[in-house]
């Protein structure tokens, strides 16, 4: 194949992770619009159109997921759900979701971790090792922030804690006030990169071998390829992002 085949090759694969990524917000901003579709009234529905903003998601788009998600135009009745279990080497997940038929999606789910040596738990079962976080994050490449300065901002704005990585502040907060905590910070003018409740593990497990490293990565990437999925949580001990 040549340059050129290789380059739009290349290309339509991005377009297509990029259009999946934009599908995955629209659902989160249907959702959060159910509540109402005015941002200045509805926290969570600005949060998520902040999120798809900052990746480029065209405004026409962002109206049409909300005028779905109000009942204005025609559409799916997404709902959030959760799945839990145990990848290769007794790694624990949790899969979140925004689905329009449980029945598909459990079964998208199932495949997953059935092929790649998982099982697939009963609601609770690996829950326990992971808690709820607020998390905000500075791009340290972007930008001449300090730790010591983040942190003043940080814990005068009602965080807990600010965690340091070669690339990125991570601000740790309560989930319930992290909207409040991420606009203190923006006055004070600290501009986040990105911002959300994640699950964060508590406990830690360490898969034995490359196997199943390779296994579990395997399973992640077939779970977030998956339009139903929105989030992936692991407690691996170690970085799956890289090789």
């Amino acid at each position: 194949m040549g340059r050129h085949g290789t380059i739009a090759g290349r290309k339509a694969a991005q377009d297509s992770k990029r259009a999946a990524v934009f599908t995955k917000y629209a659902r989160l901003i249907m959702v959060a619009a159910k509540a109402g579709g005015d941002p200045d009234y509805n926290p969570s529905l600005r949060t998520a159109i902040d999120k798809a903003k900052g990746i480029g998601m065209p405004n026409d788009n962002i109206n049409r997921a909300i005028k779905k998600g109000t009942g204005e135009l025609g559409g799916a009745n997404f709902e959030e759900g959760q799945f839990e279990g145990y990848g290769a080497g007794g790694v624990a997940v949790v899969v979140e979701v925004l689905t329009d038929n449980k029945n598909r999606t459990t079964a998208s789910v199932k495949h997953a971790f059935d092929k790649f040596g998982g099982n697939l738990g009963t609601p609770g079962c690996v829950s326990y090792m992971f808690e709820k976080k607020g998390v905000i994050i500075f791009d340290r490449e972007d930008s001449d922030l300090t730790e010591d300065e983040l942190m003043d901002a940080a814990l005068e704005a009602g965080a807990d804690d600010v965690i340091t990585y070669d690339d990125s502040f991570e601000v740790m907060c309560d989930p319930n006030e992290l909207e409040n905590v991420k606009n203190a910070l923006v006055e004070a003018g600290k501009q986040p990169s990105e911002w959300s409740v994640e699950n964060l593990p508590n406990v830690e497990a360490t898969p034995a071998d490359k196997a199943q490293i390779t296994n579990l990565r395997k399973m992640i990437e077939l779970l977030e390829d998956d339009d139903d999925v929105q989030k992936v949580y692991t407690n691996c001990a170690i970085d799956l992002e890289e090789e």
